[in-house]
């Protein structure tokens, strides 16, 4: 609510001027007349929230002759925002970011589901993302923030920050105390400002990466050996284990927060290789109820603290 604030995060965005913003979650308006004041080729909102689309409507109404506006009623999360966006912006993936901004102050509810699926699409050069490195600024829930620019050491250090890391320039740019916000939620608000890499540091398919990464932090507090085991069936998780880390020319009792994003791409190469040996154990999951009850619900309340 506070207007210092809303410029604050706009302008972490960098230059609108005569670029697509797209909006996620736009509310009342708050950061929308923020983005028009620094007058955009178009503004495309997406609203799932039925009762703030009156007063959208009012906004774009008002500044027709200023900015093309589209509001779009629905859930981002089903949403395809690349059909609402010119095609003539389109750059290719190796040359600067298209002038394209994704700009979201996200629900916490959705926030972590959303990044993890907008990195798969990336990965892919889906969505937004086929036009090119398309730029993102958006809020998270502090510790998810830090989360996420967490670098190799931090205790932090978590799936998610090597998951933003491996396909984006990840920068924590200022917290935002939640006094300013409208309900004041418990907790405070991390802007960061994510710019897709022009190539990830970990060249394997993003399910594979995801699951690699997902079971290596599984059990953070231990030896990161212990969570890559799970990766494995029971009858040879000690052996492959072992001689993935090995080919990745990693030390098993190497603390998962202690493993840098090069080196998670030799172990997820390693793996690769391994199932490239054995497809079978690339359908392998730990999780499924016919594997160990307490190691899935231990694991599954580990992943939920770190996410």
């Amino acid at each position: 609510m506070e207007p210092r604030l809303i410029d604050k995060i706009v302008n972490a965005a960098g230059n609108l001027e005569n670029h697509v913003v797209c909006e996620v979650g736009p509310g009342p308006g708050g950061i929308t007349r923020s983005i028009i004041q620094r007058a955009p080729r178009k503004v495309i909102l997406i609203e799932k929230d039925p009762r703030f689309i009156p007063s959208l409507e009012l906004l774009a109404d008002a500044c027709r002759d200023k900015v093309d506006l589209d509001i779009i009623p629905g859930d981002i999360l089903k949403t395809d925002i690349a059909q609402y966006v010119p095609s003539d912006i389109k750059t290719e993936w190796h040359d600067s970011p298209p002038p394209l901004h994704l700009i979201g102050n996200l629900p916490f509810s959705v926030s972590t589901i959303l990044i993890i699926r907008w990195l798969e699409m990336m990965s892919k050069q889906e969505g937004p993302w086929i036009l090119g490195r398309t730029r993102m600024t958006l809020t998270f829930q502090k510790e998810v923030a830090e989360r996420m620019a967490a670098r190799i050491l931090d205790r932090q250090r978590c799936r998610l920050s090597v998951m933003c890391q491996n396909w984006c320039s990840v920068k924590y740019k200022f917290d935002i105390s939640g006094a300013s916000f409208l309900p004041k939620p418990d907790v405070d608000v991390g802007v960061v400002t994510l710019t897709p890499l022009k190539t990830p540091i970990i060249k394997q398919p993003f399910k594979m990466v995801e699951k690699v990464v997902r079971q290596i932090f599984s059990m953070r507090q231990k030896y990161s050996i212990r969570g890559a085991q799970t990766l494995f069936p029971p009858e040879v998780r000690e052996e492959m284990a072992l001689r993935m880390y090995k080919m990745a020319d990693i030390d098993p009792v190497t603390r998962p927060f202690q493993i840098a994003n090069a080196e998670f791409a030799r172990i997820v190469d390693a793996y690769a290789e391994i199932v490239k040996e054995y497809p079978e154990l690339e359908h392998y999951d730990y999780r499924a109820p016919k594997n160990n009850q307490k190691i899935e619900e231990d694991a599954t309340a580990e992943e939920q603290v770190v996410i």
